[in-house]
């Protein structure tokens, strides 16, 4: 009983008889680890004083080695007050699938084959040079999805058909001007609209399209994605190409 954490001056006797010091003793305390235990009406007429006697079942005792032995306890971290920035935004709201807010989406090599992208076909017949070129670039970049990627080739094919009726505004049949170059000195080419319109027409939207384009070798690839012919006839029946979507409402040349 000499491990027990109680005050000194508590005793327990091994006969019946009791000290006199506590004869007639009423409700006194004791300090016992750090708290007071109320000590029972003793009374030299009881038969026997045992340890349950002196300390009722209810008591819980711990021992110094006990008590040793215990860990030590984590003071509690008071919580972070909110921010009161963010006091008035309401809490997202909870849902299962992807975390699309925090994960960047970037197109694989399935999500563009070119036997799985949609082909359109256009009649240049008394179209806008400039706003028809603009149209046809926008549908081959594939600005119209809404899984663009100016890195990624997301866009479809354009089939033009009779190119050699495509219209320009103003006096550009006479002053707009195709430049070319041989590369050697002197072998600068100049034709106005007109006379290359009677020779290539392709060439005339080939080149309005390809500036609309990006350089370099994306470009370049985006760019294979244009077919263009002279005529109202295209060889491209079994790819079934739609007609292309045209929003501008003054790409029609009224003559």
């Amino acid at each position: 009983m000499a491990l027990l954490c109680g005050s000194p001056s508590i005793t327990f006797p091994s006969s019946t008889s009791f000290p006199s010091q506590y004869k007639n003793a009423t409700a006194k305390s004791s300090s016992f680890c750090s708290f007071q235990l109320p000590l029972p009406n003793l009374t030299l007429s009881s038969p026997s004083y045992s340890f349950q006697t002196l300390f009722p079942s209810k008591t819980t005792f711990i021992l110094r080695s006990q008590l040793q032995e215990q860990e030590p306890e984590v003071e509690s971290v008071p919580e972070q007050e909110e921010d009161p920035r963010f006091i008035c935004v309401e809490p997202e709201p909870q849902f299962q699938g992807p975390d699309i807010w925090n994960k960047t989406w970037y197109p694989k090599a399935a999500d563009h084959y070119n036997i799985n992208k949609t082909w359109y076909v256009v009649d240049a017949t008394d179209k806008v040079l400039g706003r028809l070129a603009s149209t046809i670039a926008i549908f081959i970049r594939g600005k119209n999805l809404a899984t663009y990627t100016p890195s990624v080739d997301m866009g479809a094919f354009v089939i033009v058909v009779n190119a050699e009726k495509v219209a320009v505004s103003g006096k550009k049949r006479t002053q707009k001007l195709y430049r070319r170059h041989s590369g050697r000195p002197g072998g600068m080419k100049v034709e106005t609209f007109a006379q290359l319109q009677n020779r290539i027409p392709e060439r005339i939207i080939e080149h309005a399209v390809r500036g609309m384009l990006p350089k370099g070798r994306l470009g370049r690839r985006l760019f294979t994605h244009l077919k263009v012919y002279a005529g109202p006839d295209h060889p491209h029946a079994a790819q079934k190409p739609i007609d292309l979507p045209i929003k501008d409402k003054r790409i029609q040349l009224v003559r």
